[in-house]
């Protein structure tokens, strides 16, 4: 299946953008929980949105390859590099979460990090997500989600519209462990906790965990 356009397109400033914002994350911590993230992964896996390919350095002897889906040129481009450094095999392709260029019920593992707050509509991306998928396989997943605090929550849904044009599309206000479990996924070992991306700004909340394909 060939990837369609992106439903979410971005300007062609994000890439540049993130690629120096992205390692400021990790080092504050974010790469610690995209290690955990990949802890369970194994076979055959797609990564949606891979970005500059933070992920790679982390996936165990027993994933037998990946897949990595990244739409922005910029980031694509800094993947490639980071797939050659890789401790698995990972081919790295111009692709989308909402059309994943692998046949039905053939993948082990999905990783998303930090991607479903971006997409246009995650019950199109996760509906891919469950196709692709073998019985027992898993999605993990790590991302950022609506505060559980009543009026932090409010701002965030407030903010959303202008935050998703300046920022690549992400929208600071989804329940996105909510919207797993919507689409037929079993939410398991979810971990929900705040992190500060950058100095000086607010813990906002996120989550990590793994849901299985019944």
């Amino acid at each position: 299946m060939a990837p369609r356009p992106e439903t979410n397109p971005r300007p062609p400033s994000f890439g540049r953008s993130f690629a120096r914002v992205g390692p400021k994350m990790d080092a504050r911590g974010a790469a610690d929980h995209r290690r955990r993230l990949v802890e369970p992964a194994h076979g055959a896996v797609v990564e949606i949105g891979a970005g500059y390919g933070a992920t790679f350095p982390f996936y165990p002897s027993v994933v037998t390859g990946v897949l990595a889906l990244e739409p922005d040129p910029t980031l694509r481009e800094l993947a490639l590099a980071a797939a050659a450094r890789a401790p698995v095999p990972v081919t790295v392709v111009d692709g989308v979460a909402e059309s994943l260029p692998t046949a039905d019920a053939s993948v082990d593992v999905v990783v998303s990090s930090l991607v479903l707050c971006s997409v246009a509509d995650q019950s199109v991306a996760l509906a891919e997500v469950v196709r692709v998928l073998r019985p027992g396989g898993l999605l993990l997943f790590y991302e950022h989600v609506r505060s559980a605090h009543r009026v932090l929550g409010a701002a965030e849904g407030l903010i959303t519209p202008l935050w998703s044009r300046v920022a690549g599309g992400c929208h600071p206000n989804r329940n996105t462990a909510a919207v797993i479990a919507g689409a037929g996924l079993t939410v398991q070992g979810l971990e929900r906790f705040g992190f500060s991306a950058l100095p000086g700004n607010p813990r906002l909340a996120h989550v990590l965990g793994a849901a299985s394909k019944p």
